[in-house]
């Protein structure tokens, strides 16, 4: 077993926690976080030991680190995790800014770094079939994209005062799921948010809702659709139409079970929580770091990766600003 530290304790980080703890090739050996109490709570409940960012770093047989910590400490702490010759998994964003993100490249971008980027929808296995049906080739080329990602409510306002914004902390998902179904580089941008949900995100200088179009170079087209609250549960959909037909990946239901009757059928509600909907993904995530440990493969999401979708996120939100369509330098 491979001994992997924890670095961020708090929600995120405790089910990454848990899934280092079923996952037998991997060890969670040691917890850090600036708050004592918690990487206390989560070292008891794991076996782990509380530690300190320093001595993860300087402990040779530390093969790897998950970083789950505040999004400002992500690209800090992962060079320096990189530049101690530990293999990475880091949550997402890579950072709040691109030009900083860009220029870690030496580091995280160097051949044989070992990074993972925290993109889970990748390894969410009904948007991992339908890529698999897409690279099969059966319904030919992809033409246009429809991804529909809204949350059932917005998250509490200090939240998102210090989320980065909709596109850096929500919409990034998008972005890179667009990039990997594409199979092209997006080369122009157009957005168009507004805060219709609540007036308190407004105030905190954000937007709660947003449709943006994605075209590549060769005209391919992309259509993403955020909005903070739906009022139907977490809606994560996605629609690919290719030339010869569609592939869709629908929504996961509490239950399989449907009722039906003279007043019509009804379904079992909308998995509402994206712990929930996406708990397969982040266990897939954890099995996947688990390989780039052991040296079979390399990152699926990887700096590049993160670096794409964050440009995406800041063009987005420029193109919000001025009403124009944002032109991407590659």
């Amino acid at each position: 077993m491979l001994n992997i530290a924890l670095i961020g304790a708090g929600r995120i980080g405790r089910i990454h926690a848990a899934n280092l703890v079923n996952e037998p090739r991997l060890r969670l050996s040691h917890v850090v976080d600036a708050m004592p109490d918690a990487a206390a709570e989560v070292a008891a409940a794991t076996g782990a030991t509380v530690a300190t960012l320093e001595t993860v770093l300087a402990d040779p047989d530390i093969a790897g680190v998950v970083i789950a910590s505040a999004t400002d400490t992500h690209l800090d702490y992962s060079v320096r995790a990189i530049g101690a010759g530990k293999a990475v998994f880091c949550e997402k964003p890579i950072d709040m800014d691109l030009a900083r993100a860009r220029s870690a490249a030496a580091t995280l971008g160097a051949p044989g770094a070992r990074m993972l980027l925290g993109f889970n929808r990748r390894f969410d296995p009904n948007f991992r079939a339908l890529r698999d049906r897409l690279a099969g080739g059966t319904m030919g080329a992809v033409e246009t994209i429809h991804i529909i990602s809204h949350d059932p409510a917005p998250p509490p306002i200090d939240y998102v005062r210090v989320s980065g914004g909709l596109f850096k902390d929500m919409a990034i998902h998008d972005f890179d799921m667009a990039r990997w179904l594409l199979g092209e580089e997006p080369v122009e941008i157009y957005a168009a948010g507004a805060c219709l949900i609540d007036p308190a995100i407004a105030a905190a200088g954000d937007i709660d809702t947003a449709k943006t179009v994605l075209r590549t170079a060769s005209g391919k087209l992309c259509l993403i659709s955020n909005s903070r609250r739906s009022g139907y549960g977490y809606d994560q959909r996605i629609e690919v139409f290719c030339a010869r037909g569609l592939i869709r990946a629908g929504n996961v239901h509490e239950t399989t079970i449907e009722t039906w009757g003279e007043g019509g059928a009804a379904s079992a509600p909308l998995q509402n929580f994206f712990l929930d909907r996406y708990a397969q993904a982040y266990r897939a995530e954890i099995a996947h770091f688990a390989d780039i440990v052991e040296g079979h493969t390399v990152p699926l999401a990887g700096y590049d990766d993160g670096v794409r979708a964050l440009a995406l996120a800041e063009a987005a939100a420029e193109g919000t600003r001025t009403a124009l369509v944002v032109r991407l330098d590659g």
